[in-house]
């Protein structure tokens, strides 16, 4: 579904390769020549050009003797990055950011990744991390710094920045991206971007379920466009094969994109009531979004940030626990990490079990809280950043100061992790630029099983308030949209 307001996005470069405008393999050819021109980016880590290149050759051999069975994949032959955190993928050694994880001879397609390769996608590299994922900034010690390409001397965010920095710059259209505690939709935020975390369940973590980390975590894509990321849940979520039940999606969600909503009560919350404030640009950026739904039909029902300050709180202290434990069991030498890594370990081992399931059932009660405040509003409006993207070096790995890493993340993304927690669908998209030409993220939180409403209000924000990028996606030919 095409849409004046959509910016070039994978879906184009798709109907390119299969309309025969371009190929397969002039799009990997161009993904891997804009991967070096813009290498001082940091954005990936790994890039394994032979294997892209062979993939490539694979799908215009493919179309060219089967065009009604390739055509029917959504994004084919769309070169691909995935991060260096999650779902596995065979060729594309993950190693989490550290130096502590020797680079394996090869790994395993992860459920997720065989999905992605039956929609056409081709992933031929890897995109910086910071070490286990512990920033809202891209900065291993091993190496690249991930830098954003809309002012390099700021962070991308973390801990998909390199997906998000990749994106932005053209690299490729869509990368794969995990959200744990904003790790999508900050770095989405902080590009310009479309960051979606889905509900819990939608997504499948097998066969290995690596990346499960108490069901705090979530994966999917970073994108430039509404529909790219509707069309990525279309076909990647859904018979996820456990441990949660399967959510109904409501879909077909790319079909639906620009399907009027009945009128909706929006709760609106313009700030926080702890820690950094909200900028002025970024809480105007908001109430503007709050006056489009409003015009549209939308009732705008305020929410004091003091009520969901202690669920931020909870949300926390659960992502703290969760995050700890699963480093602790994970790494056997500590030796190699970085000293906020290994902090968070030797915190993990100090804590108990009893101290883990209480922080669980904390985790419990903020989800509950978070369905009855769905029976006051349908979707809540909230910030996502606080401020602009911060400079490179704002989230150091170099101390041991856990509490004081958590805080800087919650200052900066403050409605972020309360999503994880709850296993709700979150959204972010730009919303205008400010003063400095940044973006102006906002996000829209749902109840459960709420992705496709997320969109869909989104659209109509976006119809309101278009977004483009100065820098094309690599092999898409001119005109094409």
């Amino acid at each position: 579904m095409s849409n004046p307001a959509d910016p070039d996005d994978g879906l184009a470069l798709a109907a390119a390769i299969r309309s025969g405008a371009t190929t397969a393999a002039s799009a990997m050819e161009a993904s891997i020549a804009r991967a070096d021109a813009v290498a001082d980016l940091g954005a990936i880590s790994f890039l394994n050009a032979d294997l892209g290149r062979t993939q490539a050759a694979e799908i215009d051999a493919g179309l060219a003797r089967r065009p009604k069975f390739y055509g029917l994949k959504p994004f084919l032959g769309v070169p691909f990055l995935m991060k260096d955190l999650g779902a596995t993928a065979a060729g594309l050694p993950m190693i989490c950011g550290s130096a502590a994880i020797e680079r394996p001879a090869e790994s395993v397609d992860a459920a997720l990744t065989t999905r992605f390769r039956h929609a056409g996608l081709l992933p031929f590299g890897l995109t910086t991390v910071p070490e286990f994922g512990l920033a809202l900034s891209s900065e291993p010690a091993i190496g690249p710094i991930a830098r954003n390409p809309l002012d390099p001397s700021r962070t991308p965010g973390g801990s998909s920045g390199g997906a998000a920095a990749a994106v932005a710059a053209g690299i490729v259209a869509v990368a794969h991206a995990t959200d744990a505690g904003g790790s999508t939709r900050v770095p989405a935020a902080c590009c310009g971007l479309v960051g979606l975390k889905p509900t819990r369940g939608a997504m499948p973590g097998g066969p290995a379920f690596g990346n499960h980390i108490g069901g705090i975590a979530a994966e999917l894509i970073v994108s430039r466009s509404l529909r790219d990321t509707a069309a990525a849940l279309d076909h990647f979520a859904g018979a996820a094969e456990g441990p949660f039940p399967d959510p109904d999606l409501d879909g077909p969600l790319l079909a639906s994109l620009d399907r009027a909503t009945e009128p909706l009560r929006i709760g609106l919350c313009v700030d926080v009531a702890e820690g950094a404030p909200v900028t002025s640009e970024r809480r105007a950026a908001i109430e503007h979004a709050a006056d489009i739904l409003r015009a549209a039909g939308h009732t705008i029902v305020p929410i004091e940030p003091e009520r969901l300050a202690p669920l931020v709180r909870q949300a926390a202290l659960v992502f703290d626990h969760v995050i700890c434990v699963n480093l602790a069991r994970s790494l056997s030498d500590f030796s190699r990490v970085e000293p906020l890594t290994r902090a968070c370990a030797e915190r993990g081992l100090g804590i108990t079990a009893r101290a883990l399931q209480a922080a669980e059932l904390g985790g419990v009660h903020v989800a509950h809280a978070m369905w009855r405040l769905f029976d006051e509003v349908d979707v809540l409006l909230t910030p996502m950043l606080s401020g602009p993207p911060l400079p490179i070096g704002s989230f150091p790995l170099d101390h041991g100061d856990i509490d004081l890493q958590w805080r800087r993340m919650t200052d900066f993304a403050p409605y972020a992790t309360l999503a994880n927690v709850a296993g709700t669908p979150a959204l972010t998209i730009p919303h205008g630029v400010d003063a400095g030409g940044l973006p102006l993220p906002v996000q829209l939180i749902g109840p459960m099983a709420s992705d496709g409403l997320l969109l869909r209000l989104a659209r109509v924000l976006q119809r309101a308030a278009p977004w483009s990028f100065s820098t094309r996606i690599a092999g898409l030919p001119e005109g094409t949209n």
